[in-house]
């Protein structure tokens, strides 16, 4: 086993377990935590991938972005109070059955498929050739791209002042 190895089943580890506790807290500000570690875990999952520019992407959108809106939100309406919140335990059966067969199913094909293993050296990064796509041949769709961005932020702050 490789240091590669190693550090992609901690990222994986990292991955899965922040993931079940983000399902399984009952605290919604401590699943949103949870959630920046699952989307951490991806990010790095995606670097050992080669994928820089997905990692970097999923670091700035998901962690950057939609995380904190989310923290937000659930710290701005968290004073809401005589909200009934139902959270009986009602599918429980059912869903155990469906998790068990669907992992049941998972593992049978994963144990029994011939996975072509293939030694391959780490890909060169894409960072600069996207940059220069996105700063030479598709620079038109960039900058409206910004200017739609821009108008939804507008438009967003408009609707939450009335």
């Amino acid at each position: 086993m490789s240091i590669y190895d190693i550090i992609f089943y901690l990222f994986a580890a990292v991955t899965l377990l922040s993931a079940l506790f983000v399902v399984t807290s009952r605290n919604i500000v401590h699943s949103a935590f949870y959630l920046l570690f699952t989307f951490f875990g991806v990010a790095g999952i995606y670097v050992m991938l080669g994928a820089d520019f997905v990692a970097i992407v999923q670091l700035i959108v998901y962690v950057g972005g939609i995380l904190i809106l989310l923290l937000f939100g659930v710290m701005i309406t968290n004073k809401i109070t005589n909200v009934d919140i139902k959270s009986g335990t009602i599918n429980t059966l059912p869903a155990a059955i469906g998790l068990g067969l669907f992992t049941g199913i998972i593992g049978s094909v994963i144990l029994n498929t011939d996975w072509r293993v293939v030694d391959s050296e780490m890909p060169q990064s894409t960072l600069s050739s996207l940059g220069q796509m996105l700063l030479n041949e598709y620079v038109l769709v960039f900058e409206l791209l910004g200017i739609l961005l821009l108008i939804a932020l507008v438009g967003a702050a408009s609707m939450a002042r009335r």
